[in-house]
């Protein structure tokens, strides 16, 4: 720990958000599960602690609790949403089951200025997302501020703060200052997260940690592993071996662009494996989206681990695990529901006994992009979008197929194409094509064809969690579906996907 801000994890969506809007102050911060034991939070030397939402009730009978001498340590705390409903429970206020609920925009007044409202305007707009509300704050606490339920309170003298909305979202209108007051005015926490001197650290980390001994790295080419290669690479040159396990279900070109980019321009030792038909004859008659991820996720860690005994001598296993993976791995044993299995793939064999690197797991993704562009990888390769683990199998749905494959490789690749050239690729968080399992007639040529039915999709998030998506000019649409059914034999019909998350996911499957 790095004397900066304990953020506890009740279960919110919001938490990464709130990390993230804390390290963009400069100021470090760290999310732990709720039910952390208080030494391990004291040991970490916090200078502050926030409690964020969750979907529990703390009248419930399996309500997530924390000790009430974590307020006794004399470290500022501030309770968002849950975390507010929270502080008043433990310190005898009452919290009752609202009427009707707040969700989405509320008008908030300032009643009462505290230290967490300094430069902030009497009234604006804030987030809310709740259903229980404060119905009596506890002794010693006042009121600070409302939004037609009781939406802020305060014990200046035990430095305890609480806000009913979310200061973490850009709907708040002045959430950040008002978090910026929590950290430096009351925290009075350092500027001590920049990630100029993170590069040359984490080079003589890795160096001491290695030394003279072999590291192996699985290569997607994705964000994260090709970071972590390029890092480590810089760190202990050719003591690091890559393997590139092309499963038939990449995006097109995608193992050739590849071995041109991090095997000639970083020059690192790749091992590319072309398993293609043997993940595609394991996919064979299986439709489940569940098991299809099982399936890839099993034959890759199989591929891998046969791969790996050719390079002996090997102590290290390198992964590009970054800090949300982190999150979620803790989150998963707390409050968190599983929607899904995780789209990455999953742990390699423990008879294996490698020792695990992973030079990037205190990043968030933007900080993770921030290093790799620091490290000269190229700007359109840092900011590529999320590719699911599975790759194509789960954008596929119904049975695989290797025609289905090349089917979907093309079409995915004209969207991919057209978002670079008419300036939108970076203005989308993620985008590409899905392959229906239905087929539909059409008329071509004065044919009639029976072909796929294709679904272009395009989401707009902050943190992944929630998503809208993407409001594409008509035009582009339309030139996208032209090109799609025109060069792609097979497909015959284009649909947009006009779905937010929740209720329906980014993926698919």
């Amino acid at each position: 720990m790095k004397n900066g801000i304990i953020i506890l994890d009740f279960g919110s969506q919001y938490n990464q958000l709130i990390g993230r809007r804390i390290r963009e102050m400069e100021v470090y911060s760290e999310i732990v599960p709720f039910n952390t034991p208080l030494e391990t939070i004291i040991a970490k030397n916090p200078t502050g602690i926030i409690l964020s939402g969750g979907p529990s009730s703390v009248n419930s009978e399996n309500a997530h609790l924390v000790e009430k001498a974590l307020f006794d340590q004399n470290i500022p705390v501030l309770g968002i949403c849950y975390g507010m409903q929270l502080i008043t429970h433990l310190f005898g206020g009452k919290v009752k089951k609202g009427e009707k609920g707040e969700y989405g925009k509320s008008e908030f007044e300032i009643i009462r200025s505290n230290p967490m409202f300094t430069g902030v305007s009497r009234n604006s707009t804030v987030w809310m997302s709740h259903f229980d509300e404060v119905e009596e704050v506890p002794t010693d606490f006042e009121i600070s501020g409302r939004s037609g339920v009781i939406a802020a309170m305060a014990n200046e003298k035990k430095n305890i703060f609480a806000i009913q909305f979310h200061p973490e979202v850009t709907h708040t209108e002045e959430g950040s200052k008002m978090l910026e007051n929590f950290v430096f005015n009351i925290c009075k926490a350092d500027r001590n997260w920049k990630l100029s001197g993170y590069i040359e650290r984490t080079v003589a980390e890795i160096k001491e940690k290695v030394g003279n001994e072999k590291v192996i790295l699985g290569l997607s080419g994705g964000v994260d592993s090709s970071v972590a290669a390029v890092l480590i690479h810089k760190a202990i040159g050719d003591q690091l071996q890559c393997i590139f396990v092309d499963t038939g279900l990449l995006r097109k070109d995608e193992g050739k662009k590849v071995m041109e980019q991090y095997g000639n321009h970083f020059h690192m030792n790749i091992d590319m494996v072309d398993a293609s038909e043997r993940f595609l004859s394991k996919l064979k008659g299986i439709s489940d989206p569940e098991e299809k991820r099982k399936t890839i996720g099993k034959e890759f860690v199989a591929v891998f681990d046969e791969e790996s005994h050719k390079f002996e001598g090997a102590k290290f296993l390198a992964q590009g695990t970054i800090y949300p993976d982190v999150i979620e791995s803790q989150s998963v044993k707390g409050p968190s529901a599983v929607i899904k299995s995780h789209h990455n793939v999953g742990g390699l064999p423990e008879e294996m006994k490698l020792q695990l690197l992973e030079p990037l797991r205190e990043l968030f993704k933007d900080e993770v992009r921030k290093v790799g562009e620091e490290l000269g990888i190229p700007h359109h390769l840092v900011y590529r979008h999320p590719f699911p683990g599975p790759g194509l199998g789960i954008r596929i749905l119904g049975e695989v197929s290797e025609e289905k494959v090349k089917i979907l490789q093309e079409g995915d690749d004209i969207f991919i194409q057209e978002l670079y050239k008419n300036n939108l690729y970076e203005k989308v968080s993620q985008a590409f094509v899905v392959l229906l399992p239905v087929k539909s007639v059409g008329v071509m040529g004065d044919e009639r064809t029976y072909e796929y039915t294709a679904v272009v999709r395009s989401a707009n998030t902050i943190d992944f969690m929630t998503a809208e998506f993407s409001k594409l000019p008509w035009e582009f649409l339309e030139k996208v579906s032209n090109r799609i059914i025109n060069e792609v034999r097979g497909i015959n019909r284009v649909t947009y996907d006009i779905s937010s998350k929740p209720p329906a996911t980014i993926e698919w499957e």
